[in-house]
C-alpha cells in the first residue's frame, strides 16, 4: 500500500511538473506565461509611441488643453493633417525621397551580391585581409570620414545631387554596405558547390552560374538587403543634409525643419488656430513622414520575415 501511494505521488508530481514547466516539445504554463509576458512587454515598448502619436495627431487644440481628454479625441480633427501636408509639401517631397532612396538601395543590393559571391566562391591573394577591410567600413563611424568624403565629392561636383549617394553605393561603399556583403557571403557559402560544379561541367561560365543559379537561390537575401537598405537611406538625415544641401530634400529632412517651415507658411499674424504650432500638428507631420515606410512594411511583411529567417541574420 505504501509503495502504491509513493508511486501515485510520483506520478502526480510528474504531471504537475509537466503542466507547470512542460516536457520536450511542449511548454508548460509557467514557460508560456513568461514568454507571453515578455512578448507583450516588448510589444508595448514599441507600440506605445505609435499609439500615442496617432492619438494626439487627431486632437484639436481644445482636446490638447483639456486634461479630461486623454487617449481618445473628442472628434477626429483632420486640420492637423491638412496643415502638416502643406508644410511638408508632401507628394513632391515623397517623390524626391523615393528618388534618392530606391536607386541607391538597388545599386547597393546588386553590388553587395557581386562582392559577397566573390568572397564566398573564389580564392585569391589577400582575400581575408580585404574581407577584414570591408568589415571595418561598418565599424568605423561615418562621421570620421565625413570631411575627406565631403572634400572629394566637392572636387568631383557630386554635391547637391543623387550621385553623392548613388556612386558610393555602386562601388560598395553605401550606407552599411558591409552588412549586406556579409549577408550575401553567408548565404552563398550555404549553397552546395555541387550545383556550380555541375554547371561548370556543362560549359557554363562563372557569370552565367551567378545569374542562373546563385541569384535565384539568393532571393531572400536580396529582399532583406534591399528593404534594410531602403529604410536606412530613407531615414538618413545627417549625410543627406550635408551632401544634398538645398538641391534635394526628403521627408525626414523636411520633418527636421518642420517648425521653421510652419512659421513661414502660417505666420503669427493669421488667425490663432492656424498660426499656433501645437503638438497635434507636429505629430500629424510625423505620421505623414513614416506612413510610406509603414505601407512598405505591411505590403512586404511576408517576404521580409522570410528573408530575415533564411538570409542568416539570426545566426543560423
Amino acid at each position: 500500500m505504501n509503495h502504491s501511494m509513493v508511486k501515485r505521488g510520483k506520478n502526480a508530481n510528474i504531471k504537475l511538473k509537466r503542466w507547470l514547466v512542460g516536457v520536450k516539445g511542449n511548454d508548460g504554463i509557467l514557460i508560456r506565461t513568461l514568454i507571453y509576458s515578455l512578448l507583450i512587454g516588448i510589444g508595448f515598448v514599441y507600440i506605445y509611441p505609435v499609439i500615442f502619436m496617432a492619438s494626439f495627431s487627431f486632437k484639436s487644440l481644445e482636446d490638447l488643453l483639456n486634461p479630461l481628454v486623454n487617449w481618445i479625441p473628442s472628434t477626429l480633427y483632420m486640420e492637423n493633417f491638412k496643415q502638416a501636408y502643406q508644410v511638408l509639401n508632401f507628394f513632391p517631397t515623397l517623390l524626391e525621397t523615393l528618388y534618392v532612396t530606391i536607386l541607391p538601395a538597388l545599386a547597393q543590393t546588386a553590388v553587395a551580391a557581386f562582392v559577397g559571391y566573390g568572397f564566398a566562391r573564389f580564392t585569391f591573394r589577400l582575400k581575408n585581409f580585404l574581407f577584414i577591410l570591408v568589415m571595418m567600413t561598418f565599424i568605423i563611424p561615418p562621421q570620421v570620414t565625413l570631411i575627406p568624403r565631403y572634400l572629394v565629392y566637392s572636387e568631383l561636383n557630386l554635391l547637391g545631387n543623387i550621385q553623392a549617394f548613388l556612386l558610393p553605393a555602386t562601388f560598395g561603399q553605401g550606407l552599411n554596405s558591409a552588412i549586406f556583403i556579409l549577408i550575401f557571403y553567408q548565404f552563398f557559402r550555404a549553397i552546395p558547390k555541387a550545383l556550380e560544379e555541375a554547371a561548370l561541367l556543362d560549359g557554363a561560365g562563372h557569370l552565367r552560374i551567378f545569374f542562373t543559379i546563385a541569384i535565384p537561390m539568393a532571393v531572400p537575401a536580396i529582399i532583406i538587403s534591399f528593404l534594410f537598405s531602403f529604410v536606412w537611406y530613407w531615414n538618413e538625415t545627417y549625410l543627406a543634409a550635408i551632401f544634398f544641401g538645398d538641391q534635394l530634400t526628403t521627408l525626414p529632412l523636411e520633418l527636421q525643419k518642420f517648425a521653421a517651415s510652419y512659421q513661414k507658411m502660417f505666420p503669427a499674424g493669421m488667425d490663432e488656430s492656424a498660426s499656433k504650432l501645437n503638438e497635434g500638428i507636429r505629430l500629424a507631420g510625423t505620421v505623414l513622414s513614416i506612413l510610406p515606410l509603414l505601407l512598405v512594411y505591411f505590403i512586404t511583411q511576408k517576404w521580409f520575415v522570410e528573408g530575415v529567417d533564411r538570409s542568416g541574420i539570426t545566426g543560423e
